[in-house]
Protein backbone atom coordinates (compact mmCIF):
# COMPACT_ATOMS: atom_id res chain seq x y z
CA UNK A 1 0.00 0.00 0.00
CA UNK A 2 1.21 3.52 -0.67
CA UNK A 3 2.31 5.90 2.04
CA UNK A 4 -0.84 8.02 1.74
CA UNK A 5 -3.10 4.96 2.01
CA UNK A 6 -5.05 6.02 -1.08
CA UNK A 7 -3.62 3.54 -3.52
CA UNK A 8 -2.83 -0.15 -3.63
CA UNK A 9 0.20 0.55 -5.80
CA UNK A 10 3.35 -0.36 -3.86
CA UNK A 11 5.84 2.41 -3.17
CA UNK A 12 9.36 1.79 -4.44
CA UNK A 13 11.79 2.35 -1.60
CA UNK A 14 14.90 3.12 -3.58
CA UNK A 15 17.16 2.32 -6.47
CA UNK A 16 20.88 1.83 -6.31
CA UNK A 17 23.22 4.00 -8.36
CA UNK A 18 26.88 3.02 -8.39
CA UNK A 19 29.49 5.65 -9.25
CA UNK A 20 33.23 5.55 -9.63
CA UNK A 21 34.97 8.80 -8.76
CA UNK A 22 38.48 9.89 -7.99
CA UNK A 23 39.35 9.98 -4.29
CA UNK A 24 39.78 13.76 -4.47
CA UNK A 25 36.25 14.16 -5.83
CA UNK A 26 34.82 11.89 -3.13
CA UNK A 27 36.68 13.86 -0.46
CA UNK A 28 35.38 17.15 -1.88
CA UNK A 29 31.82 15.79 -1.83
CA UNK A 30 32.28 14.52 1.73
CA UNK A 31 33.60 17.92 2.87
CA UNK A 32 30.68 19.77 1.29
CA UNK A 33 28.18 17.29 2.74
CA UNK A 34 29.73 17.69 6.17
CA UNK A 35 29.42 21.48 6.01
CA UNK A 36 25.69 21.04 5.38
CA UNK A 37 25.30 18.33 8.00
CA UNK A 38 24.37 15.70 5.42
CA UNK A 39 25.62 12.27 4.51
CA UNK A 40 27.42 11.78 1.21
CA UNK A 41 24.32 10.08 -0.20
CA UNK A 42 21.96 12.84 0.96
CA UNK A 43 24.25 15.51 -0.46
CA UNK A 44 24.69 13.78 -3.81
CA UNK A 45 20.98 13.05 -4.22
CA UNK A 46 19.91 16.58 -3.20
CA UNK A 47 22.51 18.21 -5.43
CA UNK A 48 21.82 16.01 -8.45
CA UNK A 49 18.06 16.38 -8.06
CA UNK A 50 18.22 20.18 -7.79
CA UNK A 51 20.51 20.41 -10.80
CA UNK A 52 18.27 18.07 -12.82
CA UNK A 53 15.23 20.24 -12.01
CA UNK A 54 17.13 23.40 -13.01
CA UNK A 55 18.21 21.85 -16.32
CA UNK A 56 14.66 20.75 -17.14
CA UNK A 57 13.12 24.07 -16.12
CA UNK A 58 15.64 25.92 -18.29
CA UNK A 59 14.23 23.95 -21.21
CA UNK A 60 10.55 24.30 -20.32
CA UNK A 61 9.97 27.50 -18.36
CA UNK A 62 10.42 30.96 -19.81
CA UNK A 63 9.92 33.98 -17.59
CA UNK A 64 9.18 37.14 -19.55
CA UNK A 65 8.27 40.66 -18.55
CA UNK A 66 5.07 42.14 -20.03
CA UNK A 67 6.75 43.70 -23.07
CA UNK A 68 8.66 40.57 -24.01
CA UNK A 69 5.59 38.42 -23.42
CA UNK A 70 3.55 40.63 -25.78
CA UNK A 71 6.30 40.38 -28.43
CA UNK A 72 6.44 36.61 -27.99
CA UNK A 73 2.66 36.23 -28.37
CA UNK A 74 2.71 38.53 -31.42
CA UNK A 75 5.41 36.37 -33.02
CA UNK A 76 3.36 33.23 -32.35
CA UNK A 77 0.20 34.82 -33.77
CA UNK A 78 1.89 36.20 -36.90
CA UNK A 79 1.50 34.21 -40.12
CA UNK A 80 4.55 32.13 -41.02
CA UNK A 81 7.14 33.56 -43.36
CA UNK A 82 7.10 31.86 -46.77
CA UNK A 83 10.11 29.61 -47.25
CA UNK A 84 9.93 28.28 -50.84
CA UNK A 85 13.09 26.16 -50.60
CA UNK A 86 11.89 24.54 -47.37
CA UNK A 87 8.45 23.90 -48.89
CA UNK A 88 10.04 22.28 -51.95
CA UNK A 89 12.22 20.10 -49.73
CA UNK A 90 9.26 18.96 -47.65
CA UNK A 91 7.30 18.06 -50.80
CA UNK A 92 10.09 15.83 -52.15
CA UNK A 93 9.66 12.08 -51.89
CA UNK A 94 12.07 10.63 -49.28
CA UNK A 95 15.01 8.61 -50.61
CA UNK A 96 13.71 5.41 -48.99
CA UNK A 97 10.43 5.73 -50.91
CA UNK A 98 12.02 6.26 -54.34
Amino acid sequence: MSIDGLSNVPVRRGTTINLRVEAETRDLIDDAASVLGKTRTEFMIDTARHHAIDVLLDQRLFVLDDARHAAFVAALDAPPVARPRLSALMERKPAWER
